[in-house]
């Protein structure tokens, strides 16, 4: 478990009370089947499975820790139109918070709203059937919320909509990039005017589901839905007065979604701007990344948070150099794993070979290794190769060429075509005479 507390405030002067326990989430994708197979007892996918189980143990934390607020920050599904079974089961568990009257926000994120901002979006259902406990954030507002420690102030901001600006007359005709920067300037004018409406005695949190500026991206750039919006961390923390002056001090802490890597986009100050992750990794791009949730304890002016781990599935990429063992490269392969425990692991090999050894690999007895040791998906044995250069170039006599007939014949070997050549020619000899 990784603790992240973050404690100072312009308004400290306030009465010292009871802290609102606050259980922050975002990014389940539930749909997500990279590197799964199907369940033969749940007929799902497994990796899908795995994002189910994570929130189930979400749901566990909140009632075992007695949660006074759960604040899901968007993205639900991987897609916009779930299939029911995965609609089921995250009502399964959105329906435990309600049961136990865990008032609960469930933010939309653009995986969750539809193309065309009138139809429903996927987590609708809630407010439609008046499930109990259960507030759907899909517009700018501000909610105000009984909790078993007394009230909260929730702002939710969903995912700025494109169509929103380009249903306007005044819109019309205008570039994406023009688009961009109406759609930015509509959520700032939003976050001032929500500001505006926060009672300065009552703990007010914000919650969006959009890019900060300054946050680092994770993997969700490969699974997006839709054009970004960036938003300036100036109109979360304050810094400048603007029509619903300043803003900052006005939020005890910021719950972001929408970027799959954790992190606190305001390290340094008060409140603290906070994107939860990703409940579960994609691909390997969050091989060595944390995925967890943010556990917070809402004081008005003093607020703290945690980041709490999770024990999620393993992404393992194992790397062979096997140029010095000549006609026994899968032996290189082999002591490779066995320095490494792949126990249910999803796992890569790539494996550096010289071009005589390439035909010599044994793919199979790589694999054979892998699933005795436990592994539970081979993502693939990649190779790496040293090409000869005579090989590559076509050349049997690669000396007695000059550097100047050496390029020439790399930029033929590659297709180049005759005028890029001759340019690209000119261009080398240039720098070789510098």
């Amino acid at each position: 478990m990784a603790d992240t507390n973050h404690a100072s405030a312009p308004l400290a002067s306030a009465a010292p009370t009871l802290p609102i326990r606050l259980l922050h989430f975002a990014d389940i994708h539930i749909g997500m089947e990279n590197y799964g197979r199907i369940d033969p007892n749940t007929g799902i996918n497994q990796r899908v499975v795995d994002f189910i189980t994570r929130l189930k143990e979400i749901v566990d934390y909140a009632l075992a820790q007695e949660a006074d607020l759960v604040i899901f920050a968007g993205d639900a599904f991987k897609t916009r139109d779930p299939n029911p079974t995965y609609q089921r089961e995250f009502a399964r568990q959105i329906m435990r918070l309600s049961r136990a009257e865990v008032p609960t926000v469930l933010l939309t994120g653009n995986h969750d709203m539809p193309l065309n901002d009138k139809r429903a979006t996927s987590v609708d259902i809630f407010a439609t059937l008046d499930v109990p406990n259960i507030y759907i954030g899909r517009s700018e507002e501000l909610l105000r919320i009984e909790t078993r420690r007394g009230p909260v102030q929730v702002a939710t901001v969903p995912w700025p909509q494109r169509s929103r600006m380009t249903q306007l007359e005044e819109h019309r005709g205008l570039t994406i990039e023009q688009l961009d920067q109406e759609l930015e300037k509509f959520v700032a004018d939003e976050l001032r005017r929500l500001a505006a409406e926060v009672d300065p005695t009552v703990p007010a949190v914000l919650t969006g589901h959009f890019t900060v500026s300054g946050a680092t991206f994770g993997s969700e750039r490969q699974v997006m839905i839709g054009r970004d919006a960036i938003i300036k961390l100036s109109e979360l923390i304050g810094g400048s007065n603007g029509p619903g002056g300043l803003i900052g001090p006005m939020w005890d802490y910021v719950a972001l979604g929408h970027i799959h890597k954790h992190q606190n986009v305001n390290p340094d100050g008060y409140p603290a701007v906070v994107y939860s992750g990703s409940l579960e990794r994609i691909d390997f791009g969050e091989e060595a990344e944390a995925k967890g949730f943010s556990w917070v304890e809402l004081r008005r002016g003093t607020t703290t948070w945690r980041f709490v781990q999770m024990n999620v599935r393993r992404f393992m990429s194992i790397y062979a150099d096997a140029t010095e063992d000549g006609e026994q490269p899968t032996e290189a392969v082999l002591r490779a794993i066995e320095r490494h425990d792949p126990t249910d692991c999803i796992v890569r090999v790539r494996v550096k070979l010289l071009q005589a050894q390439e035909a010599l690999l044994r793919p199979r007895e790589i694999e054979t290794a892998l699933e005795e040791a436990g592994c539970y998906l081979i993502a693939g044995i990649g190779k790496d190769v040293l090409r000869d250069a005579r090989s590559r170039l076509g050349l049997q006599n690669a000396e007695s060429l000059s550097p100047q007939e050496l390029i020439h014949r790399y930029f033929l070997s590659k297709n180049t075509p005759a005028d890029r050549t001759d340019e690209l020619d000119k261009l080398a000899a240039d720098i070789m005479q510098l």
